[in-house]
């Protein structure tokens, strides 16, 4: 019998980005569900050293679940890199092959695993081919100019995630560019089960702006249920 995974919860709202326990703690005030945190990256700089960012996740209160970002396609690499941050939620972010994705699944099949596509980056026909091996989907948005496939603070075209979220036989998580005055359109456009945002709760020095992300958790919570009371 196949090893059953712990079912999703019902929406979820990530924050990617921690450049330290500060950044943590107004995460965490906020009633963030999960934090993204980027290594093995292709662009941007990593935020912190890894062994800072492990003991971060070691100190999170329970309910809320740390996920690794990263763009390391290799599976046993994978494992590596997120065994030594501590967490079991990978998000795949950069270009992976169904192949590749089925690899780490038979590595660590009770794992949550996220495959991101990124609008303007990959083939968004293609998605398909990773939903036997992953959890759940996030789309997010490629910039041309920087070359950058996340916290571009770009959003893309809503309607191409509104058709993915249709179409795939898994939970559909928004990025890209979203940020407090947005996310609730975001979500009526698109009907996801989860929205993702980096830059857009940061202040100018590039810090989470506790104001910012309360106000993103709210929009996105009243999206969620006015959703479901129109249903």
């Amino acid at each position: 019998m196949p090893l059953q995974r712990s079912p999703l919860p019902p929406h979820v709202i990530q924050v990617a980005g921690v450049r330290d326990a500060a950044d943590a703690r107004a995460i965490v005030a906020a009633g963030v569900d999960w934090i993204g945190f980027p290594f093995g990256l292709d662009h941007h700089a990593e935020d912190l050293p890894l062994v800072e960012a492990a003991a971060i996740v070691q100190a999170l209160p329970p309910g809320v679940r740390p996920v690794l970002i990263t763009y390391v396609s290799e599976p046993a690499a994978v494992v590596a890199l997120a065994e030594s941050l501590g967490v079991t939620a990978v998000q795949l972010h950069g270009p992976m092959a169904p192949a590749a994705v089925a690899g780490l699944r038979q590595l660590r099949p009770a794992w949550l695993l996220m495959k991101s596509i990124v609008v303007g980056r990959d083939d968004v026909s293609s998605a398909g081919g990773f939903a036997a091996f992953i959890d759940a989907f996030l789309t997010d948005t490629y910039d041309p100019s920087t070359g950058a496939s996340g916290a571009t603070g770009l959003t893309h075209d809503w309607a191409l995630s509104a058709a993915l979220a249709r179409q795939l036989d898994r939970p559909l998580v928004l990025a890209g560019g979203l940020n407090p005055g947005n996310v609730a359109e975001g979500i009526r456009a698109v009907g996801p089960w989860g929205v993702d945002v980096h830059t857009g709760v940061e202040d100018a020095a590039g810090a989470k702006c506790p104001e910012r992300l309360a106000r993103f958790v709210a929009a996105a919570r009243r999206a969620w249920e006015g959703e479901a009371v129109s249903r």
